[in-house]
Formats: structure tokens, sequence, C-alpha cells
């Protein structure tokens, strides 16, 4: 490089960083940029409006009502002229509620028990058992996990790895076993270090808020915090309200009633000294070490070089039609400025009708695939109309404690398992997923959205992973800890960068349960990738649900399958009482979870008869669409 190419680029760099250091001022000293206001018609959106605790209908045909929710949504099947479906059978309601409440198939003691139980209540007994296993809480924790995109690295091109990630997963497994109040539950992760500072499980629940894509090796730190900041206030906004914030970090919104003031003013929650200090043992942390909290601005058009006017927390208005104080953040004791804290508490107060409306609708969708409100990350003016309001409205009131226990009449507020035993009880749920009704467009549409039947789920990556080791007896029930690392396949090992996927050396670490692998934003273990995991880059309110043909190359090729089938046919072969009938009802029994029936046990034995091992036959069953797919 001469004298002269240095001499141009040092005076361009100076006169750049001149440049932006005079925008800094200017931009500063302006005057807040106008804000639209929240208009009447603004607040007459569903989602805005206070919420109720409506009666439940009255509906002709009571015998069908074992939950309000029956009642419901029997009244609106009436209005559109639709009977309920049949209850579904034993067996089928069994795998359902087994994949639904722990993400696992039911052994063969459930099978037995389910079959066999003449009590009444069998049923219910059964959700009991399910909701007190530890794996209920793994199974909870990945619809919680898809939300808060949750991973083990940083994304970007270099994908660092996060050491102490997995604490974050691990506490919220922990936090649904328990039966965390939920209202507590959402507290913890805003606010659990100023809620709870002597407690290091309140101090991991915080490490929702870092759980985002992240590039701490960037050249420009403040873009770095914005970058962050953003993404931290926009997930908040829609996990939480269901308000798409991060459309309003450049600009006002197009469609909802959210400015730009609005959006600053909730970043100005989080806008902590210092953001970046990850703590030695629990990793990235919310760790507010005073009470005096930056200045924070509002950044013209989302750009870190364009400092603008100071903004104050504040309720975002729409969701506030009280304008409730912030509350005092000055004590003299306090160690931080309390203002996350404040923000924890409005959101789960009684009147907050928008969180309450969110996360019951987010349960919802949990067991039926689709919630009552279809966009759950979007409550606004652009999302979908809830097609049940008034029982979506019942359940948020529900969850709050506003209604009451069924036996002691007593509210019970914010626990989740108490829920869940409301939903899967209902009738609703037990009914069948086939419905024979009228051939139109009309009449599918409105049996799948209006719950005229029960909705067929296609298993997710992890739930099919775990189904073949659980089936295949290679299973590790082992809970907690770091992501484990199994092998990946040569061809994709060639592609890597080295030590991006170390091994885990322990062999049996390698069948440990889905939840507990690695999760690398640049590489999703395949079996999840071809069925549509989240990579981890934004919230995922909802998994897609594709149809591609690496599926079903992947379940008659892939490791995990291929394995899976010997280990369940060496497993037979080995049992003392071995011969092809009872090897075939014990394959069913393991992949598809019921007994085969007479046609299916005569097809298998001439599959076997055709040179065929019990292998091939273990891996064909692997493959079948009711394998796949719940009823």
């Amino acid at each position: 490089m001469n004298n002269i190419t240095k001499q141009f680029l040092n005076r361009y760099f100076a006169l750049t960083i001149i440049w932006f250091g005079w925008q800094s001022l200017v931009f500063a000293d302006e005057p807040a940029p106008a804000e639209p206001p929240v208009t009447k018609s603004d607040r007459q959106h569903w989602a805005f409006q206070p919420l109720t605790h409506p009666m439940p209908p009255a509906v002709r045909n009571r015998d069908r009502c074992r939950t309000a929710i029956d009642r419901f949504v029997i009244g609106k099947l009436g209005d559109a002229k639709l009977p309920l479906a049949d209850e579904a059978e034993r067996s089928t309601l069994l795998r359902r509620v087994c994949f639904d409440l722990i993400g696992l198939p039911p052994n063969d003691d459930l099978q037995d028990d389910a079959l066999n139980n003449t009590e009444p209540d069998w049923y219910e007994r059964l959700v009991d058992r399910l909701l007190a296993s530890p794996h209920y809480g793994e199974r909870w924790a990945q619809h919680w996990l898809d939300v808060a995109r949750f991973a083990d690295t940083d994304g970007f091109e270099h994908d660092h790895v996060r050491p102490q990630a997995w604490r974050f997963r691990d506490w919220v497994i922990g936090a649904f076993n328990r039966d965390l109040p939920l209202d507590e539950f959402l507290r913890q992760q805003l606010a659990g270090d100023e809620l709870h500072p002597c407690d290091e499980s309140a101090l991991i629940a915080t490490g929702f808020l870092f759980c985002g894509p992240d590039m701490p090796d960037i050249n420009l730190q403040d873009e770095r915090r914005l970058t962050f900041l953003n993404d931290m206030t926009g997930t908040v906004g829609a996990v939480f309200l269901g308000l798409q914030m991060g459309c309003a970090a450049c600009h006002d919104h197009k469609y909802d009633p959210i400015s730009q003031l609005d959006f600053y003013r909730l970043r100005a929650f989080f806008d902590v000294e210092p953001l970046f200090d990850p703590h030695p043992q629990f990793g990235m942390v919310m760790r507010e070490k005073t009470a005096t909290p930056p200045t924070s601005r509002l950044f013209e058009r989302g750009d870190f070089r364009r400092p603008g006017p100071i903004v104050l927390a504040t309720f975002p208005r729409i969701a506030d039609p009280h304008n409730t104080p912030l509350g005092h953040t000055n004590d003299a004791e306090r160690k931080t400025s309390g203002r996350r804290s404040a923000l924890a508490h409005w959101l789960t107060t009684s009147d907050n009708a928008l969180a309450a409306r969110v996360l019951a609708n987010r349960v919802w969708q949990g067991h039926f695939g689709r919630g009552l409100v279809e966009t759950a990350n979007d409550f606004g003016v652009m999302g979908a109309p809830p097609t049940h309001p008034e029982l979506l409205d019942w359940l948020a009131s529900e969850v709050m404690g506003r209604g009451g226990d069924g036996e002691t009449g007593r509210p019970v507020a914010w626990s989740l398992k108490r829920l869940h035993r409301l939903i899967v009880t209902s009738s609703v749920y037990r009914q069948g997923s086939h419905q024979r009704l009228e051939s139109s467009d009309r009449f599918e549409n409105n049996t799948t959205k209006l719950l005229a039947r029960f909705p067929r789920q296609r298993l997710d990556g992890e739930q099919i992973r775990d189904a073949m080791l659980s089936a295949s007896g290679q299973l590790n029930r082992q809970m907690h800890g770091p992501g484990i690392r199994p092998p990946l396949p040569n061809e994709i090992v060639r592609t890597l960068l080295k030590n991006q996927w170390p091994v885990t050396p322990e062999a049996d670490q390698h069948t440990r349960r889905s939840t507990y692998l690695f999760v690398r934003r640049n590489l999703r273990y395949p079996l999840f990738e071809a069925f549509d995991k989240p990579d981890g880059n934004a919230s995922c309110p909802r998994r897609n649900v594709s149809t591609i043909a690496p599926q079903s190359l992947l379940l008659l090729n892939g490791n995990d399958a291929v394995q899976a089938a010997r280990m369940l046919a060496e497993q037979l072969q080995l049992a003392a009482s071995y011969n092809s009938d009872s090897a075939i009802e014990s394959i069913y029994r393991a992949v598809l979870n019921r007994r085969p029936t007479p046609d299916e046990l005569a097809a298998a034995a001439r599959f076997l008869t055709d040179s065929n091992t019990l292998a091939d036959l273990c891996l064909a069953m692997f493959n079948l669409n009711e394998f796949v797919y719940v009823d």
C-alpha cells in the first residue's frame, strides 16, 4: 500500500468518524417523533378487549359434556349443524394422551392397564399418572424452548458454543415438573434476579432473555448491543403479549397500534449495564448491578449510529388501557432498577387480558396442534381471529384462577397441570379423528376448525426418534445435564469444520432422550431437520408440518431407524418364548402400541416367509403412516 493510498484511507476513516459523531449529536437533540394516538377504534379489536369469564352455554346433548370446554365446543358445533365425533377407541386414546403429555409411546404396562381396566375413571387416573411423570416436563419444555428460540450456540458465521445454555433448558423442565405457577414461571424469566436475588434457579430463568442468536465477535459492539436488545424486545412482545413489536424497531407498525416509541419504551426495560457479562457458572443471565439504569434512547430507523430522543420504560399503550404507573424504582435498598420486576408483575396481573389469552392459547395449541387463535405469536390486526372467542376467554380466566376447582370450588390459580387435565379429560379431546360427513370443502374446513373431530397430528422429529429408541429398548432415561452429541452420518461429518460436532465419548449417552441433544443453530440433527425442527434463530410459535422426500429416506435408510429395527429384532429373537406370531404381536405393541388384527398378523407372517428378516419387518413398521401420525 503506497503513501497516497494510506493518506486517503486515513482521511476517509477520520471523516466517517466525524460524520457519525455529528449525526449522533444532531439526532440525540431532536424531540421525540410524533406518535399516533391509540384510538377507541384500535381498542375495539377482540384481543384488546377486557377479559371476561363467560358462562358455558346450555346444550342439548349434555351427556357428552364432561367439562365446560365441551359445552363451548358443542354449542358452536350446534350452530354449524355439526355433531361431535364418537369417542376414540381406548388404544387410540392411550397413544394420543401419552405422546401429548410425556412425548413417549405407552409401554406394555400402560397398554395392559388401559385395555383391561374396568374402572369408570381409568382414563382420569391415567392422566394423573402421566402428569406426575418426570417425562411430562421434558415434553412440554420443548414447546416453550421453541418459542424461546433456545440453542446451545450463538449462530451466525462462527456459531460459538454456549457452554452453560443447557441450564435454562433444565430449568424449564424442572419448572413444569413441579408445576411452578405460570405467573411465577413468566416472571422469573423476565426478572428472576430482581424478584429472588438469592435464588440461583431464578437467576438461571432469566436465560430466556439471552436465548436468541448473538455475534459476540462483531467489530462494532454498539451494533451488537442494539441488535441483541431489539431481538430480545421483539421476542418478549411476541411470546408474552402476542404482539409483533419487532416491526416497530424502525418505524411505527403499519397495522397494529404500536409506535416506534412503544417499541423503545419496552426495550428500555431490558437496557442494562453491563448487558453481556456471562456468569462464571450459569452463562448468559440477567445481572443488573446498579439501581441507576443507563439512559435509553430511540434509534432513528433502527440504526445504531443514529441515537434519538431519550425514552423511559413504559408498558405498551395498547396492552395497558389503564396507563399503569411503573412504580417506584429508586428504592434506596434496591440493588437494581426494578423495571423488569415491574414489567413482570404487570404482565401477570388479573387485568392483563392479552397475556392470559396468549398463554391459554399456547397450551390449547400444544394439545390440538392448532390454537384457538391460529397465529400464536400474533394477536394483532393481521393475525387470525379466534375460532371460539368465549372458550378462549374462559380458559384464560381459568389460568388466572377466576373459576374454581371442580371438586372444591376454590380457585386454583396459574396451575398448568390443572389446565392440562381440564383439556385432556374433555369429550372434545377424547373424540375420534374420523367423522363421516358430507364430502365438501366447507364441511372439511369446519370439522377441523370447529373441532367436530380430533385433528390427526404428525409426531415431531424428537418424538419419532424417542419412539424408535423406546420401542427398541435403547432409550436412556437419564435426565438433565449438558447437551449430548450422537454420531452423525459420514456424508455430513465430511462437510463440518473441525470440532463442530465432537461426538460424546460415552456410547450410552447417545440414546438419551432427544430433549437433551445438543442444539446447534447452524447444524440441526438430520432427522430433526427433515421433520421441521426450528433453527432457533427466531421464536417459533408453531412448527411447520411438511411432507418431503428426505423424511421417507431417513426412516427407511437412516441410522436411527435401521439401528432401532436391528435392536428390536435382536431382543425379540433372544426372548425365551420366541416364535413368529409372538414376535409380530410384540412388534405391533412396541411400534404402534396396539395388538395386530388377524389380517395384519397374517400379512406380517407372509412378509417373513418371503426371505425377509425380523429386522426388515421392524423397519417396515417404523415406516408406516400409523407410526408417524397420532389419531
